[in-house]
């Protein structure tokens, strides 16, 4: 299954007939800001230091970071290399859009890294 210098990723992407070109067009279609998370911004800066409903509502929505994943992160990923938290997660929501484009289980963090 894995050799000496494949990752987890890397096995999963080959075990299941992943392109990873796949995952960068995935991950900047899923991350890419849309108009709802530019509101979802405004409104929790409109409401920092209030402590009102409207307030607790603009914070308990979560907006789409903005950060694909990139062609250097991912060759660190498939390399096995070193990953931040946030990123092995983007890695992951692209991953688990693909797997279900593909009618596969979605994977789990632990599965792959």
């Amino acid at each position: 299954m894995l050799t000496g210098s494949q990752s987890k990723l890397a096995g999963y992407l080959t075990e299941n007939k992943i392109d990873p070109a796949r995952i960068l067009v995935a991950s900047k279609q899923i991350e890419t800001l849309q108009p709802e998370d530019r509101a979802i911004r405004l409104a929790k800066r409109q409401t920092r230091g209030k402590e009102d409903d409207a307030a607790k509502a603009a914070k308990a929505k979560r907006a789409r970071t903005g950060r694909p994943v990139t062609l250097p992160g991912l060759t660190k990923a498939l390399k096995g290399e070193s990953l931040s938290g946030p990123y092995k997660l983007r890695v992951l929501r692209a991953v688990a859009r693909i797997a279900e484009q593909k009618k596969l289980a979605a994977p789990e963090l632990s599965n792959l890294f």
